[in-house]
C-alpha cells in the first residue's frame, strides 16, 4: 500500500494521480503523478481515457493556495500519491471564492481549513452537499477563531491552561467589562492579575499580544505581532493596558525564554518543536536559508496525553497548539487548528503515512477496497540516550556576585507616628514583626505621609511629632529624587519593637527606652547596577560561554561551537536565580543577555529568564538582624579597632588567628587603627570642602558626574559620612569603613575627571581598613566563619547538592528529539546550568565553607594547602566575583567506579580593582617559568590531545564501538578521563592573573542510583588564566602527572593562540 519512491518501470496508468483544480496555473511544480490543465473538468475528460483498473479514493485538498501550494503541504501531497488507491484534487482558489460549492468536483475524503479570506461558510455547505470523510472537522474551526472559544473548550477537557479572566466590552454583557488598572496589576470582573501578565485580544486572527512588565523590573510591555522580517516583538516602555476592544487577561508563565509548538497528526501522534520565545528579545533565528530556527523536543507521558485531548476535543485530525513548560507544569496557551511542520522529512513521512492510513481505514471498505492496518506502529519510538567514551558535562553550577553599582547608602530612624502603624498594619508587617516597602505605590505611601508630618511641624513647630525633622526631611528627599518610582533603586524596611527601639546604630540619643512600641524605619538607596555594571555583566556572560566544552575561540562565530549550539538545539536545562536586589536581578539578566547572544532591552530577559530566589533565604540574608555570633564578632571587631595604639603581637592573635596573608598585610598597612581613622576623617572632611568649592563655581552648575549624579548628591552622599563616621562621643564608627571605601573606589573609578585632590591616599588607607572589616564580619576564628557561613548560605549550600544529582531522567527539561536531529551529533545529551546571582555576603559565607569547612587536610594535601594560600592572598571580593562548579561524568565507567565522576571548582576574584596589586597573580603552583623549564610535551596534555583545529568546527562526540571516531584530529580520549590510582593528581589549567581553578579529580563511590556525587579527598586548586571579563584569554597549561616526584611540575608554553585552544567536544 505504502511506497515511499515510484517504480519507473510501472506504465502511466498505474501512477497515483496529483490533480491541480482551475484557477492554479503555473503555480508550483509537478509532483509524483501530479498532472495540470486548463480546468477541472478537461483534467477529469483526460482522465475518462485512463481510467486506473482500481477503484480510486479522491481526496480533495480545500484551502487558500498560500497554504494549498506550500512546501509542506506539497511534500505530503507527493507522499500521500503514493497510496495505490488515492487520488489527490486540489481545487484552485477561484474555483473555491467565485464557484457555487455545486460545481466544485466531487471528492470522497475532504482536507480544508481555515486561513485569511477563506470561505468557511462555503466549506461548510460544500461539506453538507457531498457530505465527504472530514480530516479537520469544519464547525470546530469557527471555535478556533476565537480565543474565548479556545479556553473554554479546553477547560472543560481538564486541560491545564493559566489562570485568565475574559474582558468583553460588549454593551450588551456590562457584567463582562470591569477593569480597574493599577500600577503593577489589573483587576478584570474581580480576579487581580499581577504583572507580568499576558493581554490577547479574542479574535485568534488577531496577533498583537501584548505582555506588561511590572515597574519593578523596568516597567513598560512587550508587543508581539505575526513576524516581519527577523522581528516578532518589540520593547515598549508604554505600561498601560489598551482601552478599546476585548481582550483575555492571563497570568504569565515564566518559560526561561522557550516554546513549544506541538503538532498532531492523528490522537495517537504527536511533533513538538522548541523555539526561542518571540517575548525575550523580539528577534527571530534564522537559519542560512532564511527560516526560523526550531528543533525538535521530545514530549512526557504527560504532555502526549495533552496532545491528544487537544486533537479529539477540536476534532481536528493536524491540529498545532502552543505549550508552555512552566514551575514543572505543562499549559496549553493558544490553539491552532492545521498546521505543518515545516523542513523536516521525516515529519512529512509521517504525516502522509498516518493519513493515507486514516483515509484507507475510513473509506476502503466502501469501495470494497482489499486494505489492512498496517502492523508497525504509526508513533515514534524514543529513546533517549547518551553515548560516547569522552567524559561528558552534566552540570554547571556557578555563584556570581553582581556587577559595579553606585554606592549604597542608608538611613535609620525611629517612627511612631499613628500613620506609620497603620502603613505597618495595613500591609501585614504584624504576621512577622517586619515589613518591605519597594513597589512604587508602597513608597508613594511612605513619601505621603512623611510630607504630612513636615507640613504639620511647618504650621505648628511644638506639634506631638516624635520624629526628628531632620531625619523626616533626609526621608522626603531621598524618595523625591529621580522625579519617579521604579522599585529598584529604593526601599523602606520597617521593623516592630514592643517596647521601643533600644538603641540606634547610627549613634543618635535614643538610648531611653519608651514604654510604647515603635517601629524602627530603614531607608535604603542607591546600590544601582551602573552601564558599566551591565557591560561587565553581558561580557562575562559571553565569555562564560568558554567553561563549555567547544566553547573557546570566536564563539559568537559559528552557531556550531559550545554553549550557543548547545542551548539553540535545546540541549541545556538552564535556569537562572537572583536575589530580589534590583542590582541583582539587573546583573543576572545582562548577563543572560551576553550567554545566549539575546539582543534588545533588559526588562523582558529579566522578567522572562531570572527567577526570583527570595525564598528559604537562598540568595537573600536580612542583614540588620544579626545572629548573637555577628554580634558577638562586630563588638569584639569594634574593640580592637578602637585601641589608639599599634597593633601588637596579641592584636594580631585576636584579629588574625587564621593567619590570613591580605589581613596580615592590611594590618601592617593601618599599625594603629584610631590614627589612620583620623586621617581618613580628615580626609573626607577636606573632600567635601573641595565638593562645595566646587559648586560655587559658575562653570560647575551644570556638570554632570557619572550616571546622572550631580555635585549636590555627591556632596549629600559624603556629608553623611563624614557625619556618621565620627561620632559625637570622638568614637568612629566602625561600621562606616565598607561604605567610605565604597563611595571613594566609586568617585576614582567614574568621577576621576573632577581631579579631587587626596582621593587617592583615602582610598588606600580606606581599602586597608575595609581588608580588616568586612572579611571579619563574617567572623574572626575559623569557627565564627563556620557558624556565620552556614546561617547565610545552607539553603544555597543544600541547592547546590540537589543541582549536582543526575539529570537524564529529568522529564521537566527540553531534550532534543534523536530520530528528527539531523546535523547534531549528541541529541539525547543535555547538561544542566544553574547561576545564583546575589551580593557579597553570600559569596564570602560560601568561601569560608570551602576554606574552613573541613573538606580537606591542608596538612595532608600540598596541593590543598597552595590553593589555600592563593585565597588567602586574596583581599577583596570584587563586582563579578565567581565559583563555579562543574560536574562531568564518564558513561562508559562502571556507575560503581570512583572515576565515574569528575568536578571541578573554580573561583575569580571579580573585576580588576582601580588600585595597583589589587589581585595577586594566581600562581597555584610552583612558581616556574618556561625560561627554568625545558619545553617538553607530555603525552597526557592538553597540548597533545588537542591539536589545533579550525575555529569553526562544530561541537563533535566521539561515539563508542562499532560507530567510527568523526574526524583524524579529535582524540579518542579526554584529557579529562582519569586512569589513576587513588590520591594520584592530574591538573589541566590555563593560567594568568588572579584566579583559581579547585578541581577533585574524582567522585566517591556510588552506592546506589540517584545518590548525589561526593567531592573526594583528591582535590586541585590552581590559577586560572582569565580575568573577569575576559576569561578566553588563556596563555599557558599546566600539568602534574603521575610520573612526577611529589612537587614537581612541568609547564608548557601555548604556542598557539588563545582562541584556538578548545578542548574536545564533551557535549
Amino acid at each position: 500500500m505504502w511506497s515511499l519512491t515510484a517504480n519507473e518501470d510501472e506504465d502511466e496508468s498505474a501512477t497515483a494521480h496529483f490533480f491541480l483544480g482551475a484557477g492554479d496555473e503555473g503555480l508550483g511544480t509537478c509532483g509524483i503523478g501530479m498532472r495540470t490543465g486548463e480546468s477541472d473538468s478537461e483534467l477529469l475528460e483526460d482522465e475518462e481515457d485512463e481510467v486506473p483498473p482500481e477503484p480510486q479514493i479522491i481526496v480533495g485538498i480545500c484551502a487558500m493556495t498560500k497554504k494549498s501550494k506550500s512546501k509542506p503541504m506539497t511534500q505530503i501531497l507527493e507522499r500521500l500519491c503514493r497510496f495505490d488507491y488515492l487520488t489527490v484534487v486540489i481545487l484552485g482558489e477561484d474555483v473555491i471564492l467565485n464557484e457555487p460549492v455545486e460545481n466544485w468536483p466531487p471528492c470522497h475524503c475532504l482536507i480544508s481549513f481555515h486561513s485569511k479570506g477563506f470561505p468557511l461558510d462555503k466549506a461548510v455547505a460544500y461539506s453538507k452537499l457531498r457530505n465527504p470523510f472530514l480530516i479537520n472537522d469544519l464547525t470546530m474551526q469557527y471555535y478556533i477563531q476565537d480565543r474565548r472559544e479556545v479556553y473554554r473548550i479546553l477547560q472543560e477537557e481538564g486541560i491545564d491552561l493559566p489562570r485568565y479572566a475574559v474582558l468583553n466590552r460588549d454593551p450588551a454583557c456590562p457584567e463582562e467589562c470591569n477593569l480597574i488598572e493599577g500600577e503593577d496589576q489589573v483587576e478584570v470582573n474581580g480576579a487581580v492579575f499581577p504583572k507580568p501578565f499576558v493581554e490577547k485580544p479574542v479574535s485568534a486572527e488577531d496577533h498583537n499580544v501584548y505582555i506588561y512588565y511590572p515597574s519593578s523590573a523596568g516597567g513598560g510591555s512587550q508587543r508581539l505581532f505575526r513576524k516581519i522580517g527577523s522581528r516578532s516583538s518589540v520593547y515598549s516602555p508604554e505600561s498601560s493596558v489598551r482601552k478599546t476592544g476585548s481582550y483575555i487577561y492571563e497570568e504569565f508563565m515564566p518559560t526561561d525564554g522557550t516554546d513549544v509548538k506541538v503538532y498532531t497528526v492523528g490522537p495517537d501522534y504527536a511533533h513538538a518543536e522548541a523555539r526561542k520565545s518571540p517575548a525575550l528579545d523580539g528577534k527571530v533565528e534564522r537559519d542560512s536559508e532564511g527560516k526560523e530556527v526550531r528543533y525538535p523536543v521530545m514530549l512526557t507521558a504527560m504532555e502526549k496525553l495533552v496532545a491528544r485531548k487537544v486533537c479529539v476535543a477540536f476534532k481536528q485530525t493536524v491540529c498545532g497548539f502552543d505549550l508552555l513548560r512552566a514551575n514543572g507544569h505543562s499549559f496549553v496557551c493558544d490553539v491552532n487548528g492545521f498546521s505543518f511542520v515545516k523542513n523536516s522529512m521525516k515529519y512529512y513521512d509521517d504525516c502522509a503515512k498516518i493519513l493515507g492510513n486514516t483515509i484507507m481505514r475510513e473509506l476502503a471498505p466502501q469501495f470494497q477496497i482489499p486494505w489492512s492496518i498496517p502492523t508497525e506502529a504509526e508513533d515514534i519510538p524514543i529513546v533517549p540516550t547518551t553515548s560516547g567514551t569522552m567524559m561528558e558535562l552534566r552540570c554547571v553550577i556557578a555563584i556570581i556576585r553582581h556587577g559595579d553599582r553606585t554606592p549604597k547608602q542608608k538611613m535609620k530612624m525611629e517612627v511612631t507616628h499613628p500613620r506609620f502603624f497603620a502603613l505597618f498594619e495595613k500591609h501585614g508587617g504584624y504576621k512577622t514583626g517586619k515589613l518591605k516597602l519597594k513597589r512604587p505605590e508602597q513608597l508613594q505611601e511612605v513619601l505621603d505621609i512623611t510630607r504630612l508630618l513636615l507640613a504639620e511641624l511647618e504650621k505648628e513647630p511644638g506639634a506631638e511629632i516624635e520624629e526628628k525633622t531632620g531625619k523626616l526631611e533626609q526621608l522626603k528627599s531621598v524618595l523625591e529624587m529621580y522625579g519617579h518610582f521604579s522599585g529598584i533603586n529604593r526601599k523602606v524596611q520597617l521593623t516592630y519593637y514592643p517596647h521601643g527601639v533600644k538603641a540606634s546604630s547610627e549613634g543618635q540619643d535614643l538610648q531611653r527606652e519608651p514604654p510604647a512600641p515603635s517601629l524602627l524605619l530603614v531607608l535604603k538607596w542607591g546600590g544601582e547596577l551602573t552601564p558599566d555594571g551591565r557591560v561587565q555583566a553581558e561580557e562575562l556572560g559571553r565569555a562564560f560561554r568558554c567553561m563549555y566544552p567547544g566553547g573557546q575561540g570566536d564563539y559568537a562565530g559559528f552557531p556550531g561551537c559550545g554553549l550557543l549550539r548547545l542551548h539553540s538545539t535545546f540541549r541545556h536545562d538552564l535556569k537562572i536565580y537572583a536575589s530580589d536586589e534590583g542590582r541583582v536581578q539587573m546583573t543576572a539578566a545582562a548577563f543572560a543577555k551576553g550567554l545566549l547572544a539575546l539582543e534588545g532591552e533588559l526588562t523582558p530577559i529579566l522578567v522572562q529568564m531570572v527567577k526570583s530566589a527570595n525564598m528559604n533565604g537562598l540568595l537573600d540574608s536580612d542583614s540588620d538582624s544579626l545572629s548573637s555570633c555577628q554580634h558577638r564578632v562586630k563588638a569584639r571587631l569594634h574593640h580592637i579597632l578602637q585601641q589608639d595604639a599599634p597593633f601588637g603581637p596579641e592584636d594580631y592573635d585576636q584579629l588574625a588567628p587564621t593567619g590570613s596573608t591580605s589581613l596580615l598585610n592590611s594590618m601592617s598597612v593601618i599599625q594603629n587603627p584610631v590614627k589612620v581613622c583620623d586621617q581618613v576623617f580628615a580626609l573626607i572632611e577636606n573632600l567635601t570642602h573641595q565638593i562645595r568649592e566646587r559648586m560655587q563655581d559658575p562653570s560647575s552648575v551644570d556638570l554632570q558626574l557619572y550616571h546622572s549624579e550631580t555635585l549636590e548628591l555627591m556632596l549629600q552622599r559624603w556629608s553623611k559620612l563624614e557625619r556618621d563616621f565620627r561620632q559625637k562621643s570622638g568614637r568612629y564608627d566602625i561600621s562606616k569603613i565598607p561604605d567610605i571605601y565604597d563611595c571613594v573606589k566609586y568617585d576614582v573609578q567614574h568621577n576621576g575627571s573632577l581631579g579631587l585632590q587626596g582621593t587617592a591616599e583615602l582610598l588606600r588607607l580606606s581599602k586597608a581598613l575595609a581588608d580588616v572589616v568586612i572579611p571579619q564580619e563574617y567572623g574572626i576564628s575559623r569557627e565564627e566563619k563556620v557558624e556565620i557561613a552556614v546561617g547565610f548560605c545552607l539553603p544555597l549550600l543544600r541547592k547546590i547538592l540537589l543541582d549536582l544529582q543526575r539529570t537524564h531522567e529529568d522529564e521537566s527539561v527540553n531534550k532534543l528529539h534523536p530520530l528528527y536531529s539531523r546535523g547534531v551529533l549528541s541529541p539525547g545529551r543535555h547538561v544542566r546550568t544553574r547561576l545564583y546571582f546575589t551580593s557579597e555576603s553570600h559569596v564570602h559565607s560560601l568561601l569560608s565553607v570551602f576554606r574552613y569547612g573541613g573538606l580537606l587536610d591542608e596538612t595532608k594535601d600540598a596541593q590543598w594547602q597552595r590553593a589555600l594560600a592563593y585565597l588567602s592572598a586574596i583581599s577583596e571580593l570584587n563586582y563579578m566575583t565567581q565559583i563555579v562548579i562543574m560536574l562531568y561524568e564518564d558513561n562508559t565507567r562502571d556507575p560503581l567506579s570512583e572515576e565515574r565522576f569528575h568536578v571541578e571548582l573554580h573561583f575569580s576574584p571579580g573585576v580588576k580593582g582601580v588600585e595597583e596589586g589589587s589581585a595577586p597573580a594566581g600562581c597555584g603552583f610552583r612558581p616556574a617559568s618556561s625560561e627554568n623549564e625545558e619545553m617538553k610535551t607530555d603525552p597526557g596534555s592538553i597540548e597533545n590531545l588537542c591539536p589545533a583545529k579550525p575555529s569553526d568546527e562544530p561541537d563533535r562526540a566521539l561515539q563508542t564501538s562499532p560507530q567510527p571516531v568523526e574526524g583524524t584530529g579529535l582524540p579518542r580520549r579526554s584529557p579529562l578521563i582519569r586512569n589513576r590510582k587513588a590520591g594520584s593528581m592530574e591538573v589541566m589549567n590555563m593560567q594568568c592573573t588572579g584566579n583559581l581553578d579547585l578541581i577533585p579529580l574524582r567522585g566517591r563511590r556510588r552506592r546506589r542510583s540517584g545518590d548525589l556525587p561526593r567531592l573526594s579527598p583528591a582535590i586541585s586548586l590552581q590559577p586560572r588564566a582569565v580575568s573577569t571579563t575576559h576569561l578566553a584569554s588563556c596563555t599557558q597549561v599546566l600539568s602534574e602527572t603521575s610520573s612526577s616526584r611529589p612537587g614537581g611540575y612541568r609547564l608548557f608554553s601555548s604556542s598557539r593562540p588563545p582562541t584556538e585552544m578548545k578542548q574536545s567536544g564533551l557535549v
